[in-house]
């Protein structure tokens, strides 16, 4: 996502969202990055009041159901096959009927995310079928990514979702798998009167930790315990220390991966030069293809579309 530079009455500068209001882009220390690994999962399924959170942002995401009494499930999937890989989730919990919720926060652009996601998915799937049953009604199974980065292009939709179909008629083929994106960076609505929950959640989210306080405009208990698990005053003195490590390690990766993208980078171009300019910005980007760079990055780079970039 892009930001503009604004006005700072703070020392540090501020930098607004096209797309969202408002918010200083430096941490105030006030709300943890919830974002975070460790964090992510402490506060959806380690903490007195996970259940209630996740509950209630479950019955938000699919309201068509009842979701009660959800227990929490191992996160390690092991492959039936020793040779292939198996699995480990963020957080995965059944309800009393025995659906299960796959919960993953994905903070960066990943190719293939959507083939990762059915690849869990159909390990959930394997890991409900028992030996000697003869038939395949198995519950139904729902993949619940949450991305710190845009999938769509409509900055003030969060949520897609995604179900098996015919491609004429657009016949169901199966109600047992279903598959949601929460895309945090697009809730353009938040804080206004058109916003629901889910963009207010998404929202909070995005910017916990360049927040002051919990804004007005976010009343419900969902936010209440949200907010109140972020609370880095409320956090144990074991807590506050494992969070400043994890900040501390957070930046120097950050800095570490902007500095190898910079010289990448910069390695990229001068061996396209070195082969000379006719030879066309195609092979700039096919150098920086074998250094492993980002996608992005080489969009960025070369001004080639990302399909371009894939064809390479």
């Amino acid at each position: 996502m892009k930001y503009d530079q604004r006005p700072s009455t703070d020392e540090a500068p501020c930098l607004e969202s096209p797309h969202i209001r408002y918010v200083s882009r430096k941490a105030k220390g006030v709300y943890a990055n919830i974002l975070l690994d460790d964090w992510f999962k402490r506060t959806f399924a380690e903490l007195p009041t996970s259940k209630r959170l996740l509950t209630l942002l479950l019955q938000e995401l699919i309201p068509e159901r009842t979701i009660a009494d959800i227990r929490y499930a191992p996160q390690e999937h092991t492959n039936p096959d020793p040779d292939k890989r198996g699995i480990r989730v963020d957080v995965e919990v059944t309800d009393a009927d025995g659906s299960r919720f796959l919960v993953e926060m994905q903070r960066e652009p990943q190719e293939f995310f959507y083939e990762r996601a059915l690849y869990n998915t159909s390990h959930c799937i394997i890991r409900q079928m028992e030996k000697g049953e003869e038939d395949y009604d198995f519950p139904t199974v729902y993949f619940i990514g949450i991305v710190d980065f845009p999938l769509h292009e409509d900055p003030n939709r969060v949520l897609y979702r995604y179900s098996i179909y015919e491609d004429e008629d657009r016949e169901m083929m199966t109600d047992s798998v279903h598959f949601l994106f929460l895309e945090l960076p697009n809730c353009g609505k938040a804080l206004t009167p058109e916003a629901g929950v889910l963009d207010n959640f998404c929202y909070s989210l995005h910017n916990m930790q360049f927040l002051e306080e919990r804004p007005v405009e976010l009343r419900q208990e969902i936010f209440e315990l949200l907010f109140e698990t972020a609370n880095i005053s409320k956090f144990a003195p074991e807590e506050k220390i494992k969070y400043e490590f994890s900040m501390t390690t957070e930046r120097d990766i950050r800095n570490q991966i902007r500095y190898a993208e910079k010289k990448g980078l910069e390695k990229g171009i001068e061996k396209g030069i070195e082969k000379g300019m006719e030879q066309g910005v195609e092979k700039v980007a096919r150098e920086m293809l074998k250094m492993g760079l980002e996608t992005q990055t080489i969009i960025q780079a070369t001004g080639l579309t990302e399909e371009q970039v894939r064809a390479l």
